[in-house]
Formats: C-alpha cells, sequence, structure tokens
C-alpha cells in the first residue's frame, strides 16, 4: 500500500512478516504446503469453530426432539468438524481468489498468499476443488436430505465474497453461508428439515452479525479507502446499538427453537435447555461491555471469544436430555 512496503518472502518461508504471531503451519508443516495452509486459514481455527458450532447446535436440539441417539449421531459431530474444517478452508480460498485485488491495499490482508505472490490464482482453484472434493466425500455419508442440503450450500458460499461490494451487509450473507450446518446437521439426525432447524439458523444469522460487524470494525478505514462495505461502517458511531439489537435477536430465537425442540419433554428439562440460550445471552452481553470501535486488539479479542460464547450451550442442552 505504501512505497516502503516491505518484499514479500518466498513460498514456505518460516519466517512471516513483522507483527505476524508464528504458528504451527510457519513452524511444524511442510515448507511446500504454507501458502496453501494459510490460504485456508488453517493457523487461525476460530473460523473453523463458528462453522462448525450451529452444526453442534442443531444435532443437539435434534436429539432433544427426538429423544434418541446413536452411532450416526457420533460419525455426524465427527463428519461435521471435518467438513466445517474442509469447507471453511475452501470458503476461505475462494475469498482469496475474489479478493485478490483488495487484499494487497488492505494492511490485515496484504501478505496474504495470492496478494504476496506465494501462490497463483491457478493453483489456488485447484486447492480450492481439492478440499470440496474431500468434503464431499463425507458429505454423501449421510442422509439424502443432509446431502442436498450440502450441495445446496455451495451457493451462499460463492456469492458471499461478492457481496461486499453490492451490499452494506455482506454480514448477513456471511450468517447465511456460516450457519448452514444448523439445517444440515438437523437433517443428518432426522433425514427431514422443520420449525426447529429454521428458527435455529436465523439464529445464527443473528449471531453471525453481531460478531462480524465486531470483527469488520478493524478493517473500517481501509474499506472506506478501497469502497469496500459492510455493517461497521454502516452503523458506525451507532454500532453498539445495532449489536444490542442483534444479541437481543440471537437471545429470542435461540429460546424459541429450544421451546420448539423440548415441547414434548418435561419441565425441567425444558428449563434447563432454557439456560443455554440464556448464558450465550450473558457471554454476548460482556463482549458488549467491552466492545471499543477502535482499539484492534479488543476487537479481534472479542471476536475470538465467540467460540467459548458458542460452545456454552451445549452442556445445558446434555444435562437437559439426562433429566
Amino acid at each position: 500500500m505504501t512505497e516502503n512496503a516491505e518484499v514479500p518472502e518466498p513460498a514456505g518461508t518460516i519466517n512471516p512478516p513483522p507483527a505476524v504471531k508464528l504458528t504451527w503451519v510457519d513452524t511444524v508443516a511442510p515448507a511446500v504446503t504454507r501458502p496453501y495452509l494459510r490460504l485456508s486459514r488453517m493457523q487461525g481455527p476460530i473460523g473453523t469453530w463458528l462453522l462448525y458450532i450451529p452444526c453442534l447446535w442443531a444435532l443437539a436440539l435434534a436429539i432433544l426432539a427426538t429423544e434418541s441417539y446413536g452411532m450416526r449421531d457420533l460419525w455426524t459431530v465427527i463428519g461435521c468438524g471435518i467438513g466445517a474444517l474442509l469447507m471453511r478452508g475452501a470458503g476461505c480460498t475462494w475469498n482469496d481468489i475474489t479478493d485478490r485485488d483488495f487484499d494487497g491495499h488492505v494492511e490485515r490482508t496484504k501478505m496474504r498468499p495470492i496478494p504476496a505472490g506465494e501462490v497463483t490464482v491457478k493453483s489456488a482453484l485447484v486447492w480450492m476443488v481439492v478440499q470440496c472434493l474431500l468434503a464431499f466425500g463425507i458429505l454423501i455419508t449421510f442422509y439424502p436430505t443432509a446431502i442436498i442440503l450440502g450441495i445446496l450450500a455451495l451457493a451462499p458460499v460463492a456469492i458471499y465474497p461478492f457481496a461486499k461490494r453490492f451490499t452494506w451487509w455482506p454480514q448477513a450473507f456471511l450468517g447465511i453461508a456460516f450457519n448452514w450446518g444448523a439445517l444440515l446437521a438437523w437433517a443428518a439426525h432426522t433425514n427431514s428439515i422443520g420449525p426447529v432447524p429454521l428458527v435455529l439458523y436465523a439464529t445464527g444469522i443473528a449471531w453471525t452479525l453481531f460478531y462480524d460487524t465486531i470483527y469488520a470494525h478493524q478493517d473500517a478505514e481501509d474499506d472506506a479507502l478501497i469502497g469496500v462495505k459492510s455493517t461497521a461502517r454502516l452503523f458506525g458511531d451507532k454500532s453498539r446499538q445495532w449489536l444490542r439489537m442483534f444479541m437481543t435477536l440471537t437471545i429470542l430465537l435461540f429460546g424459541l427453537a429450544v421451546v420448539l425442540a423440548c415441547i414434548e419433554r418435561s419441565v425441567l428439562s425444558l428449563v434447563i435447555a432454557i439456560g443455554g440460550p440464556w448464558a450465550l445471552g450473558w457471554h454476548l452481553t460482556w463482549q458488549l461491555t467491552k466492545f471499543d470501535s477502535d482499539d484492534n486488539a479488543v476487537l479481534l479479542r472479542l471476536f475470538q471469544s465467540n467460540r467459548d460464547a458458542g460452545l456454552i450451550p451445549l452442556p445445558f442442552f446434555a444435562l437437559a436430555y439426562l433429566v
């Protein structure tokens, strides 16, 4: 972005750009694989967790609703986890391909493999296809409804990188893509779709609007310079009010999904399960109290804390099944 910008290091180098924390990708992975692993963001698992967690929510509520579980559900947990890793990697690779002309002008992204010259667009496309094919191999082990949903998921994944060019709400498009697992995991247990997964899907979208608006504030200034849209830029000084609305919507929708899933269960089971959204709400409230749109370190820490936030409801659901 500036004339004094450092020349990117050769592909496979152990030492990343200054101010970049060393990860296992930089120190353990074979040198030839490092640019591709960085394309897939393997050095930062938070995105995989945020893709995976809606799957766990949906499977847990499906088990509560049907009052049954088996070895197929264990495979769903494993398969969705591996699938989330692969599809998050494929999605990030696609995002970097489509954003290659933008990333070189944004401080946080200018050293990504494509703008840094470590990977060609053709090689990145091949890597993306490989990840998709591996994920498809897992998908075909699920029920037919889940397979169809998994294939349909490619549409929002393909559209998302372009959203910031034509709408101020790219975070909503990310929510549509990132929470598809809520539909898929429910179908992996029941081979059907119903009100519970649809409400849970809407829950995830609201949650994504919350955490990704926080994340987007890191790039707000650079985005303004290059003309990229985001909810962070749209909301500006009113972001805290919008975040509070997304938080409230997340908890209300999540609570509704839990009630619908547990409607045939005991009152005690329902009360315990409702504790999941309630506890998540307290974590989101804490994030809101710490929110500072001018402190990128705080913004990143809050965004990353959503892994823990998303896992909080699961023990409540497990206990609700046991009573």
